[in-house]
């Protein structure tokens, strides 16, 4: 099996024998290289007039960019949770439950913590993700991040994940006939937030297909 050191070699030699950028890329679909990877082998190269193939930069792991990915991450997963649990709780009083009507202190005090999570770590994640964008907007190279990249991976997995389970607890209660607009309403609240960061980054990595093809 090929290794990415071969297609690299590859897409170099094809460049330097004066094939176009499109016809490489065709050649490696044909040979199941996918489109995603033939492009992103063929964006190592400048696209520049010269006699021999010139390749960008390499985008290296850099520690600040790491640590950035992580908090920016890590507060958007903090402020999602958060605020579907806000929601929740505004749904929950709006129609009550009479079984759980002896926990009002306990969902005051996790309406409290819910809350104040959202007025730390929402402005916390607004000003990385200002920061991690204006990098990007310096050194475009830098939306090739491994760890940027990863983390948005992961991110739509876990979001897919809930859509899915989500969607599962909506159809087995339907089926049981125990549909309550309480529920509903937290179904959809559910899919509102994971649907919602699941298109965004789905966007965002395409976008870094889009970029690195041109």
């Amino acid at each position: 099996m090929a290794t990415n050191d071969e297609l690299h070699d590859f897409v170099k030699d094809a460049l330097g024998r004066g094939e176009s950028r499109a016809n490489v890329e065709a050649v490696l679909v044909r040979a199941d290289w996918g489109v995603a990877r033939a492009r992103a082998a063929i964006a190592e190269f400048a696209d520049v007039e010269f006699p021999i193939p010139v390749p960008k930069p390499r985008q290296s792991l850099d520690a600040r960019d790491a640590f950035l990915y992580l908090v920016l991450f890590s507060t958007l997963y903090i402020s999602t949770f958060n605020l579907g649990s806000v929601i929740f709780e505004f749904i929950n009083r709006t129609f009550p439950d009479p079984a759980f009507r002896g926990n009002a202190q306990w969902a005051l005090s996790a309406l409290r913590w819910s809350i104040a999570s959202l007025v730390v770590a929402v402005p916390v994640f607004l000003f990385v993700s200002s920061q991690t964008g204006r990098a990007i907007k310096r050194d475009p190279a830098k939306r090739g991040s491994k760890v940027r990249r990863w983390l948005a991976y992961l991110t739509l997995a876990i979001a897919s994940g809930i859509l899915i389970g989500d969607f599962i607890t909506l159809v087995f209660n339907a089926l049981g006939g125990e549909l309550t607009m309480r529920f509903v309403l937290k179904v959809a609240t559910v899919a509102a937030i994971a649907g919602g960061v699941f298109l965004y980054y789905l966007w965002d990595l395409k976008a870094d297909e889009k970029g690195g093809a041109s």
